[in-house]
C-alpha cells in the first residue's frame, strides 16, 4: 500500500488525474490524502468533491478555510464572497445537498497512528499536542455535522481571540480552533496567532515566526503535512512537510509519498489554460 499526501486541489480536477495517473494511484490498495481547499477558485470543485466521496476508505480529506467559505455560502452566510470565488459547480449542482452533507462529515485534522503522520490544512499553535489537536478538531466537528451548522458560520469569521487557553468557550473557542487549523502561518513571539501577513519568511514581519518553527511547540517530534501556503512552497522543515505548490495558480499540483522513507514527491505541472486566475497574484 502506498500512501499519498497532496497539496491545495481547489477544483483543479484534471490536475488532480494527472497526479493520480503518475503516482499509478489504486484505491483497492492505496491511500490518497487531501489536504484541505479542496474547492474554490478552480474550474471544477464539484467533480474533485465527486471523486473524494467514491473512496471513503482510499480518500482521506480535512477541511481548509476555502472547504468552510463554501459551507458558508451554503448556509447563507455570503458577506464574505470574493470576486475570485467559482463555487457555483457545487452550489446550482444538483447533488449540492449530498455535496454539501459529506464536506460537512469531513475532519479539520487527521491523525494516522499507523503510520504516526498527522495531516491539517494550515497549521497548529504551540500549545498543542497531536492528541489535544485531535480532540480539538472533535469539538467542531461536532457542531458542523449537527443540526445547527448553519450558527456556526455566523459566527466563524474573525481574527480574535489570538491567544489559546483552556478556558475559552463558545464561539470564541470554536474560532480559534477552526483559524488555527486552516488559517494559521505564522506567530508573534509570545505565542498569539499572527493571521495577517500571508507571504514568505523571508518577509515575515519582526518579532514573529512560522508556526512550524515555534520554540517549545508541543508537536516539533511529530510528522505533519499541510497545505494552504502557496508562498512558501514545497519543502521539509523539520517533520513537517508543505505541500501547497499553487496549481490553481497555473504552477504545480505535488504529491508526497509518506509511509515509507526515504520520502518522495511527485509533481505534474498545471495547465494555465483551463485556470480562470492562473495569472493572478499568488495571495489567498
Amino acid at each position: 500500500m502506498a500512501v499519498y499526501a497532496i497539496g491545495d486541489v481547489q477544483g483543479c480536477f484534471d490536475e488532480l488525474m494527472k497526479l493520480l495517473e503518475k503516482v499509478h494511484f489504486n484505491p483497492d490498495v492505496d491511500q490518497i490524502w487531501l489536504a484541505g481547499d479542496l474547492v474554490n477558485r478552480g474550474p471544477k470543485s464539484a467533480e474533485v468533491l465527486r471523486f473524494a466521496m467514491q473512496y471513503p476508505e482510499s480518500i482521506k480529506v480535512v477541511l481548509g478555510n476555502h472547504d468552510l467559505h463554501l459551507l458558508a455560502n451554503a448556509a447563507g452566510v455570503n458577506e464574505h464572497q470574493h470576486r475570485m470565488d467559482t463555487m457555483e459547480s457545487i452550489l446550482d449542482a444538483k447533488d449540492r445537498e449530498q455535496l454539501i452533507f459529506w464536506l460537512r462529515h469531513q475532519p479539520l485534522f487527521y491523525y494516522d497512528a499507523k503510520l504516526n503522520f498527522s495531516m491539517v490544512h494550515a497549521g497548529l499553535p504551540p500549545e498543542w499536542t497531536i492528541a489535544e489537536s485531535c480532540e480539538r478538531s472533535k469539538e467542531v466537528e461536532l457542531v458542523l455535522q449537527s443540526e445547527n451548522w448553519r450558527d456556526f458560520f455566523s459566527n466563524m469569521y474573525g481574527n480574535d481571540p489570538k491567544r489559546w487557553s483552556k478556558k475559552l468557550t463558545g464561539w470564541d473557542r470554536l474560532r480559534f480552533i477552526t483559524n488555527c487549523f486552516t488559517r494559521l502561518r505564522y506567530c508573534h513571539d509570545d505565542g498569539r496567532l499572527a493571521l495577517k501577513f500571508k507571504g514568505e519568511p523571508k518577509d515575515k514581519p519582526d518579532k514573529q515566526k512560522t508556526w512550524f518553527d515555534m520554540p517549545n511547540r508541543a508537536s516539533k517530534n511529530d510528522r505533519i503535512v499541510f497545505g494552504h501556503w502557496s508562498t512558501l512552497g514545497t519543502g521539509q522543515y523539520g517533520n513537517v512537510f508543505s505541500l501547497d505548490s499553487g496549481a490553481v495558480w497555473g504552477e504545480q499540483l505535488t504529491a508526497l509519498r509518506i509511509d515509507k522513507e526515504p520520502y518522495q514527491w511527485f509533481v505534474i505541472e498545471a495547465d494555465p489554460d483551463g485556470l480562470p486566475h492562473a495569472k493572478t497574484s499568488k495571495k489567498k
